[in-house]
């Protein structure tokens, strides 16, 4: 009883509107249809009066007419009049405030052409008793501009009235619109091509697709200059000539029938809704409409199945609201779907003009524009979704987009793989910091080394009295331009970005779910500052492998097509993945975005990432200069032996770059890590490692902050037959001519 007594109160609330008095208590539809009569028949009794067929009133109100616009503008009244009444016919209830324009527009092309009418045959005289041709008003309004001015100012003013008129007419034929939608389908072709809506279809931009052959040179990414004071003949970036460009275009079907349908169903079910625009996306077209007053989201996206069952089209997604609009969207599947190629999401200016150096690309979104994200503000990002779907597709284009926008020394990769067949096309490009990770021990060890190197970088922040590492490399930067070249080896490297791929995480939290999930989360929680990122992908999204406190610490999620609602929820905490279409269909959330936005993400084949990584080999470069303050050679000898918790470098044994490193201090005169790294081409552990064994010999002096240690010998450097050799004098002796140092 209860429940027909809310039904009762609902309907009530939702006839309020309708049951308002309104002028002349008509509905809409009704006083449009009388407006159009009243202009059709002052049309009629107009024409009639002209062969005398009007009577004593049509006589009368014709000589008014004439005195008033003159003989030729009243000839030419009917037809504005019919014109009128056809507007008011055809419009639709909700255009009924256009009959103040067209009534504004009668007026203005009848005094403009009464005005022009005087003027042509010299009427500069104002008189009452000879109107002229153009009438009482057409005089009086030309007398004062003749006057004043002359006839050619006069037919300006007059003539552009006449274009006023016109164009407000034309105004108001574009914003006519049909009354019911759902009747086009019964009305006949010609009537149906006069009265069918001109809705509003947006569709793929064209993004000036070229081939490959015969294309204008592309033009250079405009990235961010390398601040470390790398040469820029040492590194260059691959070309978009590697990757290939758009191809076709979307097939949607009937836009207009899905449209009519839409509606109609939802009528059905008592719903009553205005349908909106249409966006035409790479994969799906979205129709948006707005229900009416009082009617719960609720009810239309219970509708699914119908809607589905009513188009024939299968799965269908509704969106309630979409988000920043008053809409709601009906995502329906295309019948050919077009590919989103990277070379057109990388030629975008959003991409080449971001300020951001790991910006990359998603892909288009349901309207076909592109979409790109920053992997610093997310800082870390979960992939899940079915076998097939497209996550290794997804993580090559996160990959590629990296690599365009960043040499080695800004950004380096930490590549695991443990399929073994995904990530081995990168072996060998010099934006690695270690070969590609096939192990699950190598992989903990990797993140236990990940760790360490944060926990350094952020005493390394603290010292240097930085926020994060985008203030650090500023300060760093700014330093090292006044810095003379005189001092150019001291301690003053910016710090490279560190991205960590994990193509699939469930084998390895399978073997090692404990150590695997603490180093993950470990890094989550506090490595944005420093620079660390972390990109993992899963193709089985179940609470065993997306645990809890990685969720936690991971809010950005991309999420392709999986097999059920659960695993949905799992990854996004909200259904709708399960009904996506496979193939790079995502849904993408981050902590930016209120609700999952769907996305086609770009696809890149097997060759084209062949070729990018083949132009990388094949440059020569400088590996002495690509080494960083903490590079790879530490971390390569972690993964060799096997241990995790290994901890000094040559521990009982002497260093066999000993000796090089005394010799280097002495002669420069001072010692540092990144002088140790620079001229030996070792890692930074073994450059500490190195000024620990120095110190302890008595070589140099302790640490001081970041400044470079103190060299206790000095002395001279000598080439002979045996060898190099040092001439020692320690701080505050003599020369000793017979102490010489063999290296």
């Amino acid at each position: 009883m209860s429940k027909n007594n809310k039904n009762h109160n609902s309907k009530n609330s939702l006839s309020k509107k309708d049951k308002e008095p309104k002028p002349l208590f008509l509905p809409a539809l009704a006083r449009g249809y009388l407006l159009g009569l009243v202009f059709l028949l002052a049309a009629a009794i107009l024409t009639l009066s002209f062969f005398d067929l009007a009577g004593g009133g049509g006589e009368k109100i014709l000589s008014s007419l004439t005195f008033l616009f003159g003989q030729t503008a009243v000839r030419l009244l009917p037809l504005f009049l019919i014109l009128a009444g056809v507007f008011f016919f055809v419009a639709s209830p909700n255009s009924q405030k256009i009959w103040k324009m067209i009534i504004l527009a009668l007026f203005s092309c009848l005094i403009g052409l009464s005005a022009v009418l005087t003027s042509l045959n010299g009427y500069d005289k104002f008189s009452l008793g000879d109107p002229g041709p153009g009438g009482f008003l057409g005089r009086l309004l030309s007398w004062p501009i003749l006057k004043i001015f002359d006839f050619w100012v006069s037919l300006a003013v007059f003539g552009g009235l006449i274009i006023f008129g016109f164009f407000i007419f034309w105004q108001v034929s574009r914003k006519i619109r049909p009354k019911e939608v759902e009747d086009l389908a019964e009305k006949p072709q010609i009537l149906r091509r006069i009265f069918e809506p001109q809705l509003k279809i947006k569709e793929i931009s064209d993004n000036k697709s070229r081939s490959l052959t015969g294309a204008a040179p592309l033009p250079e990414l405009k990235t961010k200059p390398i601040p470390q004071g790398m040469r820029s003949s040492i590194y260059k970036k691959p070309p978009l000539d590697l990757l290939e460009v758009d191809r076709g275009e979307p097939v949607t079907g009937d836009i207009r029938n899905n449209l009519t349908i839409i509606k109609k169903t939802l009528e059905t079910f008592g719903i009553p809704v205005e349908m909106g625009e249409v966006n035409v996306g790479p994969t799906v077209t979205r129709y948006t409409l707005k229900p009416a007053e009082g009617i719960k989201l609720s009810k239309i996206t219970t509708l699914n199945n119908d809607l589905s069952l009513a188009l024939a089209t299968h799965p269908i997604r509704i969106e309630a609201p979409i988000p920043g609009q008053s809409l709601v969207g009906i995502e329906i599947p295309n019948k050919v779907r077009t590919q989103v190629r990277l070379r057109n999401l990388f030629e975008s200016p959003e991409f080449q003009n971001s300020s951001s150096s790991l910006v990359f690309a998603l892909g288009r979104d349901v309207a076909g524009n592109p979409l790109f994200a920053d992997l610093t503000r997310m800082p870390h990002l979960l992939v899940a979704g079915s076998t097939g779907t497209g996550k290794t597709i997804c993580l090559n284009s996160l990959i590629l987009s990296l690599i365009y926008r960043n040499s080695p020394e800004v950004m380096r990769l930490i590549l695991v793989d443990p399929k073994r067949v995904e990530f081995p096309v990168y072996q060998d490009i010099p934006h690695l910091l270690s070969p590609v990770i096939f192990d699950g021990q190598k992989t903990i060890n990797t993140l236990k080394w990940l760790v360490k190197e944060m926990e350094r970088r952020f005493e390394v922040l603290a010292q240097a009295k930085a926020r994060d590492i985008g203030g650090y490399n500023r300060e760093i930067n700014s330093r090292r331009a006044k810095t003379s070249v005189k001092n150019e080896e001291e301690d003053l490297d910016p710090m490279p970005y560190i991205v960590v791929v994990i193509d699939e995480l469930a084998d390895l939290m399978a073997a090692r779910g404990k150590e695997i999930e603490g180093g993950i989360v470990r890094l989550a929680q506090m490595a944005r500052a420093v620079g660390i990122h972390l990109v993992v992908a899963t193709q089985r999204p179940s609470v065993e492998v997306i645990t809890g406190l990685i969720k936690a610490n991971i809010t950005s999620r991309i999420t392709f097509q999986v097999a059920s609602q659960v695993d949905s929820r799992t990854v996004i905490d909200m259904a709708g993945a399960e009904k996506l279409l496979g193939s790079g269909d995502l849904l993408f959330i981050s902590a930016e975005t209120a609700k999952p936005r769907r996305i086609q993400g770009g696809y890149v084949t097997d060759k084209e990432v062949k070729r990018v990584t083949e132009f990388l080999k094949t440059q020569k470069h400088d590996f002495a200069v690509l080494k960083e303050n903490f590079l790879a050679e530490e971390l390569e000898r972690e993964l060799a032996v096997g241990e995790p918790d290994r901890g000094e470098f040559y521990a009982g044994e002497e260093d066999p770059l000993y000796p090089q490193a005394k010799q280097l201090a002495i002669e420069s005169k001072k010692a540092s890590a990144s002088l140790m790294q620079r001229r030996l081409r070792v890692g930074y552990a073994r450059a500490a490692r190195l000024l620990d064994i120095l110190e302890e010999r008595g070589v140099v002096g302790p640490a001081d902050g970041a400044k470079p240690r103190e060299v206790y010998l000095t002395g001279e450097v000598k080439e002979g037959e045996g060898g190099v050799s040092i001439k020692i004098q320690r701080p505050g002796g003599e020369k000793q001519d017979d102490e010489w140092e063999k290296v």
